[in-house]
């Protein structure tokens, strides 16, 4: 269609073109004339005195900012009393307890959903059911996000995943720690697919942020479904009995599936992650104490993978003698004994950050300090199937070991070890592949590492705690050490089996072998003799030796080989 419009536009195929005026003419730095009724008024708006706002304006702007800032903070009464009433603090009384007085600075606080659905039209309360910023700890910068029940069951939709993407991004731009609150309900059915993508978006930048800075996890109420997944890439994981459970899929489907009726704490509590699947690394009686421990263990990190952890005054320790190291080990090598007490006598002030405590216990993880150093301990416990390694043991070293190294934290390793568990069930369960996680998170660690062999130290599981042959930098060896393949009656069993068959009696000549044995190849020296013990020191020194060898390597700087990266065994 063409023709001529009234105004004198063209159209062309149902498309109006409208002429460019003259003076509009692109290239032309004119503008169109006025007649003089509009200029006289441009003059008097140019010499015109600017009109001050009415007195009483921003007052009145600043005390409606004000009453709307209180509403954000105060909640809703009836909802943060049912909160009460679960025994669960709110997500402004947790952060009060995390971080330092008056220094939360929170990050958009006016945030709001733009879904609509069942529930949320007309229902578009501020926040969003997270509250997101930063604080101190001790003075230390970390940022914090903390899940909001009262709202919408701090389910997580669209802006709700926005806001943690936001501290998450901030995080590792400033190199500073990163703790999440989790109290959700899980994803927001309304918003469907982008509440997913606002998951999606959560896990990505937590493991963009793996071995950059810190990550903690607090589950402090309902954390299910793929919400789950976050706590488990974050470094360290704290739990709260009664209240916190953490699981894929909940007793309903469990028992629609299975036909198994369990309870909410049965399937994902406390401590059936805390002893069970090993999901929690600490796990606390209530929200107080578990938040303590949360500002406790923060003081024991760097801020980032750049920065060294924070250290104290040193104490004194390179001339510590520590005579009852002697007395807590027995010299018979089948008599168990608490590692714990060893850790506490070395340690600074004998505090240890153990982590772990009820899974996998035949072996201990902990941070601590000598001589104001951090330092990461890994024993294995003889209180405890003997100290034997087995899968979940394996498991639990390995990724302290990672953990330590990543942040360039030292490690001492004590080992008491008859060597690795034996039995169908364990290699069937893949002990080989465990097995080889920690032998692969030992070997490739760049950081200070020393050993202390206590007493056994036997077979492949010698080789795997922290050997000179694997890499560590140091090691010392307590007179009562024993490093060998075997045991020595295990060994006189197989070299000598033919002789015993065929003696008088087997007895007397298998003790005999025995003590042969011991002599010549479990004597403390026959491993420093062959260079693969630095150092047999009296264990009343210990603690001093160590603090001596932490001061030599601390200066230690190794790159790793020119790879991509390795492919752990997992």
């Amino acid at each position: 269609m063409s023709g001529r419009h009234e105004s004198g536009a063209q159209r062309a195929d149902d498309t109006e073109v409208v002429p460019v005026p003259e003076a509009l003419h692109p290239g032309r730095r004119r503008f169109a004339r006025v007649d003089d009724g509009d200029a006289q008024v441009i003059a008097l708006a140019r010499t015109a005195e600017p009109v001050a706002p009415e007195p009483a304006e921003m007052p009145l702007l600043r005390q409606q900012r004000e009453e709307l800032r209180a509403h954000i903070v105060e909640g809703k009464l009836e909802a943060v009393r049912r909160q009460h009433s679960l025994g669960k603090l709110t997500a402004r009384e947790r952060l009060d307890l995390l971080l330092d007085e008056d220094s939360f600075v929170e990050v958009e606080p006016y945030r709001r959903h733009r879904a609509s659905g069942p529930g949320l039209t007309g229902n578009r309360p501020y926040t969003d059911g997270v509250v997101a910023g930063s604080g101190t700890i001790d003075g230390r910068r970390v940022f914090v996000y903390a899940q909001d029940f009262t709202v919408f069951g701090g389910s997580l939709g669209e802006a709700h995943a926005k806001k943690i993407h936001k501290v998450l991004d901030l995080a590792v731009a400033n190199g500073a720690p990163v703790i999440g609150l989790n109290d959700s309900g899980g994803a927001r059915i309304q918003e469907g697919v982008l509440a997913l993508d606002g998951y999606g978006g959560i896990f990505r930048r937590q493991v963009d942020a793996s071995g950059v800075i810190p990550q903690i996890s607090v589950i402090l109420g309902p954390c299910a479904g793929g919400a789950a997944y976050s706590p488990a890439l974050a470094d360290f994981v704290f739990m709260v009995r009664d209240t916190a459970r953490m699981y894929l899929t909940g007793p309903d489907v469990v028992e629609s599936v299975t036909g198994r009726r369990v309870t909410h704490d049965e399937l994902g509590g406390a401590d059936v992650h805390g002893s069970m699947s090993g999901v929690a690394t600490v796990v606390h009686d209530d929200e107080e104490s578990c938040l303590a421990d949360v500002r406790y263990l923060v003081s024991l990190l760097p801020s980032n993978y750049l920065d060294v952890p924070p250290g104290v005054a040193e104490t004194g320790a390179t001339d510590d003698y520590r005579p009852r190291l002697a007395e807590i080990v027995p010299v018979q090598h089948n008599q168990p004994y608490d590692m714990r007490e060893v850790f506490t006598e070395v340690a600074d002030d004998g505090e240890f950050f153990e982590l772990h405590e009820g899974w996998a216990r035949n072996v201990l993880c902990a941070l601590a300090r000598i001589d104001g150093r951090v330092v990461g301990f890994v024993g294995n416990q003889p209180a405890v199937f003997a100290g034997v390694l087995d899968g979940p043991a394996s498991q639990k070293a390995a990724r302290f070991v990672r953990f330590c190294d990543a942040f360039s934290i030292p490690l001492v390793s004590f080992v008491d070890v008859p060597g690795f568990l034996p039995g169908v069930e364990q290699e069937r369960g893949g002990i080989i592949r465990q097995g080889a996680q920690l032998l692969h998170a030992y070997c490739e660690a760049t950081v200070p590492r020393i050993q202390v062999i206590v007493r056994k130290a036997y077979g492949g599981a010698y080789i795997v705690m922290d050997s000179r042959s694997i890499g560590c930098d140091l090691s010392l060896a307590w007179p009562t050490n024993q490093i060998a393949v075997l045991g020595a009656e295990g060994a006189v069993n197989i070299l000598h089996r033919r002789e015993l068959a065929a003696a008088d009696d087997p007895e007397a000549l298998r003790a005999k072998l025995t003590d042969d044995y011991t002599r010549e190849y479990l004597n403390p020296s026959y491993a420093a003799e062959r260079g693969l013990v630095d150092d047999i020191i009296d264990p009343a020194e210990t603690r001093a030796a160590l603090a001596r060898g932490l001061a030599m390597l601390a200066d230690k700087r190794k790159p790793g080989p020119a790879r991509k990266h390795g492919n752990q065994p997992i």
